[in-house]
């Protein structure tokens, strides 16, 4: 077999195998989402198939790059990888039989002599884990063909969970992206896009952070969150997060705890009351009274205010039986 059937026989079957996983996970997960999204999912990974396959067959090379001088996308889509180890699959199948698809790099833009991954991150990390050259395209890409390429990645491995999605979309539009190129990275509609970046626009990105992907919360519960966040809900949550309780539990236990914390019912806060006080008949002396439902304070200022105060501190046992005795008469309970 020469090495273009080869080549052209790798990336169709490749464009299957990622598009029989993706409709597997779904099936087992239960939908994710509109059926309108999983079909264009999977028509752009066949055009991302069909796209490196040119690309290969009219002159682009393979080439052997070193993993350390690759980095990651300006976009960040995920919010924490899932770091590879030897045991992993794709780890041991690139040690038995090497790398048999390439990934997606562009030169970068910023740094000379380094590059960019487009496509490929999982199959990065199994290489630098197992200390070898990582089999590479370079191809020339603009930010745009960069993120849309991400995007399909993101739907032939591990799906994103709908926070990152929400995060991700989020993140393209501070870029400045258009609202196409969003929607074709993220292999959704314009609805549903617009969802999106409501609810990674409602919910603090620190709060998003704290609780992490939360893989098994869909959009229904996220939306649900984001719809009832006010400016005070993250101050409830200051402390909750800080715990190690919270950070102790894995992802989609943070977000149940975040709403548990959220559904008790807030403390009354006790009113407080505050005024001045002058004699109805004069004198030289003013006060300052404040009530605030569990303390009751009088301060008194001017020429007289240190005679009455010892004045009023010494008859305290009296006027309190006084007191005492009033609340009898008229039947209330102390």
């Amino acid at each position: 077999m020469s090495r273009r059937d080869r080549l052209k026989g790798l990336f169709t079957d490749t464009a299957q195998e990622l598009a029989a996983a993706n409709f597997e996970e779904t099936s087992v997960r239960g939908a994710a989402g509109p059926v309108r999204t999983m079909a264009l999912t999977l028509g752009r990974m066949e055009e991302e198939s069909r796209a490196m396959e040119e690309a290969l067959l009219s002159g682009e090379h393979i080439v052997e790059l070193d993993p350390e001088l690759i980095d990651s996308s300006f976009i960040r889509d995920r919010l924490g990888d899932e770091p590879l180890d030897l045991e992993d699959e794709l780890v041991q199948s690139i040690a038995e039989n090497g790398q048999e698809v390439p990934i997606l790099v562009r030169r970068n833009p910023h740094h000379d002599g380094r590059y960019q991954i487009a496509y490929g991150h999982r199959r990065l990390q199994a290489v630098k884990l197992l200390g070898r050259k990582v089999q590479a395209v370079i191809r020339k890409l603009d930010d745009t063909d960069l993120v849309i390429a991400q995007g399909i990645e993101n739907s032939a491995r591990r799906n994103l969970s709908y926070i990152e999605r929400a995060v991700f979309a989020l993140n393209l539009e501070l870029k400045k992206f258009d609202r196409p190129v969003i929607m074709k990275a993220l292999s959704t509609d314009k609805t549903e896009m617009s969802k999106l970046i409501s609810v990674a626009k409602a919910i603090p990105g620190d709060i998003i952070q704290a609780i992490g992907a939360a893989p098994g919360i869909g959009r229904r519960r996220w939306l649900a969150l984001a719809q009832d966040w006010t400016d005070t809900t993250a101050g409830r949550l200051t402390k909750l997060i800080a715990s190690s309780t919270f950070n102790a539990v894995e992802s989609d236990r943070r977000f149940e705890l975040v709403i548990a914390e959220l559904s008790k019912k807030e403390e009354a806060k006790p009113q407080t009351t505050e005024y001045d006080w002058k004699p109805a008949s004069g004198g030289k002396i003013a006060g300052r009274i404040k009530s605030s439902g569990t303390s009751y304070t009088i301060v008194l200022k001017t020429g007289d205010a240190p005679d009455f105060g010892t004045y009023l501190s010494s008859r305290l046992d009296e006027l309190y039986e006084a007191y005492k005795a009033e609340k009898q008469k008229t039947g209330d309970t102390l």
